[in-house]
């Protein structure tokens, strides 16, 4: 009965111990087991047996963040026995820098690592969150102290690449990989802050007289060119008339002539038989209608007499027999 009993402990007492030595490690975590304090082996997500009061995973510091009352998020250190493979972000509070043209200004800056060997990340720093951030604290003060304040504003690129560098250089001993390190804001002293709001109105003040000016000078461009446009049109206009007025008179002078040569015609067959040419018809005909156009004037009581009176008679006895023919 009593060896019973006993058995049956021993066989509890077994079962308990191998039930105590089952440990789940989660996906993307690890711990690092050690057997009578002394690094054993690392282990793999998932189940894993340790052994008892001879095995134990190394407890580690870790960063976690919380939020107080006001909602200002803040980071504390805890111990824990498992460790993050994961991407992590540690966001440091802002620190008061100096540049290299003695401005002093607050710089607070983000950096994402991941560690990368678990077993340096335990054994080869002691406080690893801690070390990073006063790591990249001091990093940080070196870069800035390098360059003048307005270079810090506008070469942020090249000042995270500086500082992952380093940074990625100097933790490569502990098992751990700076992907990269983001400077969220630079708040310069208030006299600095001033004069570059002064510096950035002006700047804007002279963007808008350059645009206006601009603006102005189009306009004026747009103005002289319609101008032009407007003249050219104009002479082309005149052009095209002056080009149809002269093709008008050329067609009438062209149907004068026509007509003249048809009377002309007319005139001889007319005057055939006679003594009188038709050049001296004509010029007769002519002479009448001046005299006509004479006589028609304001001293209409006067009689213009023809200087050669017998030739005028001779010819108006030549217009009597042209006109009895036709009758």
């Amino acid at each position: 009965m009593a060896t019973t009993i006993i058995i049956s402990l021993v066989a509890i007492i077994a079962v308990i111990y191998v039930l105590a030595g089952f440990t789940i490690v989660q996906q993307s975590s690890t711990k690092v087991i050690e057997r009578l304090g002394k690094y054993n082996r690392t282990l793999n997500s998932g189940i894993n047996i340790v052994l008892p009061i001879i095995e134990r995973a190394r407890v580690i510091k870790t960063r976690v963040a919380y939020r107080d009352y006001d909602g200002n998020t803040l980071w504390k250190i805890k111990t824990t026995s498992t460790i993050d493979l994961r991407e992590q972000l540690f966001d440091f509070p802002g620190q008061n820098v100096i540049t290299k043209d003695n401005v002093s200004t607050i710089i607070n800056a983000l950096i994402y690592f991941q560690i990368t060997d678990p077993f340096k990340s335990v054994y080869e720093i002691e406080n690893l969150p801690n070390a990073i951030e006063t790591l990249t604290q001091t990093t940080l003060r070196n870069v800035i102290g390098e360059m003048k304040f307005d270079e810090t504003l506008t070469s942020r690129d090249t000042i995270n690449s500086k500082i992952r560098a380093v940074l990625d250089d100097a933790t490569n001993k502990w098992g751990v990989k700076v992907n990269r390190v983001e400077l969220q804001d630079i708040i310069p002293p208030a006299s600095v802050k001033e004069a570059m709001e002064k510096e950035m109105k002006a700047e804007r003040e002279k963007r808008a007289l350059i645009l206006s000016a601009e603006g102005e000078k189009q306009a004026a461009i747009l103005k002289s060119e319609g101008e032009k446009a407007a003249l050219i049109n104009q002479s082309e206009a005149e052009k095209q008339s002056k080009i149809l007025k002269a093709q008008a008179d050329a067609e009438a002078k062209l149907l004068q002539a026509q007509a003249e040569a048809e009377a002309i015609g007319k005139i001889t067959d007319a005057i055939n038989g006679t003594n009188m040419s038709p050049a001296t018809y004509m010029l007769a005909e002519k002479y009448i209608e001046a005299l006509k156009e004479m006589s028609s004037g304001k001293d209409s009581k006067l009689v213009y007499m023809p200087y050669e009176a017998s030739s005028m008679m001779s010819s108006i006895g030549c217009f009597q027999d042209m006109f009895k023919e036709g009758k």
